[in-house]
């Protein structure tokens, strides 16, 4: 099934790169506590500082508050979850941990892959460490998710029949998914991983690494929820739906030459265009008419359609609900709230 696990290490992942130990009561180096494990404001500034872009216009101190406390939320999250995985004796083990580390490394060069770590201002083994963090998230969402999640026969007849009209193709039609990264910071991205490209260069950079994973056997969709910076499409994997001949006869030729040549399931290389840099795949080609609740495609659409809402309905209550059921302290945001009310 297509089922996103949160959150996938990269390089490039706005994530934590440590959790200090248990503390008792918070001090003046805590952002935040949860369930009395804390986040250090050291390692909240090391990874606001691993997503500036060096050269970069210099942004006000109200707009850099701001992005630590989305960050800082993500680092919340994530530790949560982790604590959720620990309880339930799900963490990566070691062979799991070098298998996804040789993996995200099998692209580059030995020079190459040290230069996408200075990047990040990541080592080896901070890496290493985030991986296991966020392998043993995914063995908690495959256990508390994946397995709850069950399509029958009778809802996809359902889905068909209430949406029959959207089956009848009045024309040729290209069945689409995409992956855009954007070289500026668009406030409206919400991917799962709440990563932002914000240069040209690490936009280009971004692109290019999430290429790379593709091209090692990722799965696409996953990597355009994660990361994709199109807030329209990347909860639905980057799903296009099905684009009319007629839409792709108005795009630029070369886009159109390309997506008329490639095959399905075929990946495009990077494309620049005028929001950005986009990846397209290219899942189904349609001829015009009326495809049939018995067309074996039919069905894999809609069941890959309810699996994916199911999954992003049952992903955000569990995210409710272990945020209700934690006690987290702030500290960060706190400390700006008052600092609004003191006297001036």
């Amino acid at each position: 099934m297509r089922f996103q696990t949160l959150p996938a290490a990269v390089l490039g992942a706005a994530l934590p790169l440590f959790f200090s130990g248990c503390s008792k009561s918070p001090s003046t180096n805590v952002a935040a506590m949860v369930n009395n494990r804390a986040i250090t404001f050291a390692e909240l500034e090391r990874t606001y500082q691993s997503q500036v872009t060096p050269g970069a216009e210099q942004s006000s101190d109200d707009q850099i508050s701001i992005q630590k406390l989305e960050i800082l939320r993500s680092l919340i999250d994530n530790e949560i979850m982790l604590q959720r995985a620990e309880k339930l004796s799900l963490m990566a083990v070691d062979s799991d941990v070098d298998a996804k580390f040789n993996e995200l490394k099998a692209p580059y060069t030995q020079e190459e892959f040290q230069k996408q770590l200075q990047s990040r201002k990541m080592t080896a083994d901070e890496l290493k460490s985030q991986l296991r963090r966020d392998l043993s998230i995914q063995k908690l969402f495959n256990k508390e998710i994946t397995s709850h999640i069950s399509i029958t026969d009778a809802d996809v007849a359902a889905f068909y029949n209430a949406n029959k009209a959207s089956f009848n193709l009045p024309e040729p039609q290209v069945h689409m998914a995409q992956i855009l990264v954007t070289p500026f910071n668009d406030p409206n991205v919400r991917n799962l991983k709440n990563d932002k490209a914000q240069s040209e260069d690490q936009a280009k950079k971004k692109v290019q690494m999430l290429e790379a994973r593709i091209k090692q056997g990722e799965d696409f969709a996953i990597v355009a929820q994660s990361y994709s910076e199109d807030p329209n499409t990347a909860p639905n994997g980057g799903d296009l739906g099905f684009v009319p001949q007629s839409a792709l006869e108005k795009a630029n030729a070369e886009l159109r030459k390309m997506v008329m040549s490639m095959q399905p399931g075929q990946v495009s290389p990077v494309i620049r265009t005028q929001e950005g840099y986009r990846l397209l795949k290219v899942i189904t080609k349609e001829p015009a008419g009326q495809r049939e609740l018995t067309d074996p495609r039919v069905q894999q659409n809609i069941r890959e359609t309810l699996l994916n809402r199911k999954d992003q309905l049952l992903k955000a209550a569990y995210y409710e609900v272990a945020r209700n059921e934690s006690k987290v302290v702030n500290q960060l945001a706190r400390t700006i709230a008052n600092a609004a009310k003191a006297p001036k």
